[in-house]
């Protein structure tokens, strides 16, 4: 029994991306709801749900192996168990909605209230620890190309979690009845005609945005780590600096040129050192930039944090990651000894930059980004820097992973986004999640992409995660209804 439990998620979480196995995830549904049909008992459902959810996250979030073999000296006793010990975390979230959807009557009433429990157990990962919103089931739709364009529209009303809703819906009614199918068919005609529409007619906002360069430099974690090819790294970053603005102002006519390097680009203290910042001025001929590069206080304290450095080479503002990664960045208080030999500190939250050059900008570092209705700060920005460090995940699905979210957060919030990704992938979406451009993974390169205008305020960007939340609850009632009337 558990052994197909284990494989069953497994199988299920192959519709995720990067693979996008959609029939696995109705099987897996399937699996699950004759489960509660077919379970002798309550713990014996609870079994089933458990071990189901620990090999779909198991398998979901297996290149967390390649994280913890960048510093296999130090942690060579958690490879085994990095992605497991994550999935033992999030599995519990599989039992509670598989256990309560056995209070309604098999068929039609129970297959609603499972996928309106599973998208609201799906959405309360964002209370774990500093929140772990990974691979939300919406995601699934984000297929490459135009197909995807299309079916992720839906999330600039309704979000990714609204989106994981209809996937997990959809993936139980096609069990159901040839009448369930055949709305289905009809529901997904006309998600695919609103979507190319909205594709097709886009609304713009009279903003111009700067023509940005994306610098990836494909510096090997080990050598971040041990600061052994920092030198190296730093020429490196300088060289590309220097040919992406060139190529950009090839393209810039009359609009300003700015320049992207990635989390921890600069291997070192940036803040801290002049005349690294007088060279990068000289590289980058005038232009404004945007450098991720770690801080320290007068406390002495540490920040992960991306800093604006004007034509001069001045910093002109200072973003400190405030949304940690838990076992990565900061260990919870509730580890009574010490797992990480260096921890940083959040800083105080969102913000949007006003600055020459770079407009109205909203920074974010690396995991800030894979979160759902929260990446705006006070005022709304008109595009989305985001700078990160992918190679700690390795060629996996990791990369593929994370920048599946900064897509959906295009569509949900309106807005471009450009990513640049010190190993890949480096890219850019505009505010209706289509991809401008890209450089693969493994690959030193600089990316010039003209960043279009932005788009108003969507109507996620204007109520978030309550609109879900809505759809949930109308699914709750709805299969409240359909139960009593069933019995």
């Amino acid at each position: 029994m558990i052994l197909a439990d284990l494989l069953v998620g497994a199988f299920a979480a192959l519709a995720l991306p990067p693979l996008f196995f959609l029939p696995a995830l109705a099987l897996g549904l399937l699996y699950l709801y004759r489960c509660t049909q077919d379970a002798s008992s309550v713990r014996q459902l609870a079994l089933h749900a458990f071990f189901f959810g620990l090999g779909y996250h198991t398998l979901a979030l297996s290149w967390l192996t390649n994280a913890i073999l960048t510093r296999a000296h130090e942690f060579w006793w958690a490879v085994p168990i990095a992605a497991p010990g994550c999935a033992l975390i999030l599995a519990p979230l599989t039992v509670v909605p598989v256990l309560l959807c056995r209070l309604a009557p098999s068929g039609l009433s129970r297959m609603i209230l499972l996928a309106a429990l599973w998208t609201l157990a799906d959405m309360a990962r964002v209370f774990i620890f500093t929140g772990f919103p990974w691979n939300p089931t919406g995601s699934v739709f984000e297929l490459p190309g135009l197909a995807g364009d299309i079916l992720i529209q839906p999330a600039a009303y309704i979000g990714v979690d609204g989106l994981s809703f209809l996937a997990a819906l959809t993936g139980l009614l096609v069990w159901h009845s040839h009448r369930a199918r055949i709305f289905l068919g009809i529901f997904y005609a006309a998600w695919i005609g609103a979507g190319w529409y909205r594709l097709s007619h886009p609304t713009l906002l009279p903003v111009t945005n700067p023509v940005v360069a994306l610098l990836q430099g494909n510096v090997q974690e080990r050598d971040i780590l041990s600061r052994s090819g920092a030198l190296d790294a730093f020429r490196l970053y300088l060289r590309l600096t220097n040919e992406g603005v060139a190529r950009a102002r090839e393209v810039a006519a009359d609009r300003s040129v700015v320049y992207l390097w990635p989390e921890s680009g600069f291997p070192g203290l940036l803040d801290e050192d002049e005349a690294a910042r007088r060279l990068i001025a000289q590289a980058a001929d005038g232009a404004w930039g945007m450098i991720g590069s770690d801080r320290r206080d007068a406390q002495n304290r540490f920040y992960n944090s991306v800093m604006a450095l004007d034509e001069s080479g001045q910093i002109a503002a200072v973003y400190d990651k405030a949304t940690l990664v838990p076992f990565g960045e900061y260990q919870p208080r509730f580890i009574p000894f010490n797992l990480l030999p260096d921890q940083l500190t959040p800083g105080r939250g969102l913000a949007t930059w006003s600055l020459p050059a770079l407009g109205q900008v909203g920074p974010m570092v690396c995991y800030e980004i894979i979160f759902s209705g929260h990446v705006i700060g006070p005022s709304r920005p008109s595009w989305l820097a985001n700078v990160t460090n992918d190679a700690w995940f390795g060629n996996s699905a990791g990369p593929r992973q994370h920048l599946a979210t900064a897509r959906m957060r295009a569509v949900e919030e309106g807005l471009p986004v450009a990513q640049a990704a010190n190993m890949g992938i480096t890219a850019a979406f505009d505010a209706s999640g289509h991809e401008l451009g890209r450089l693969p993974w493994g690959h030193a390169d600089s990316l010039v992409i003209a960043l279009p205008s932005p788009q108003p305020p969507t109507i996620f960007a204007r109520y978030g995660r309550s609109l879900p939340l809505i759809l949930c609850a109308f699914g709750v009632f709805l299969a409240v209804f359909l139960g009593r009337q069933q019995s």
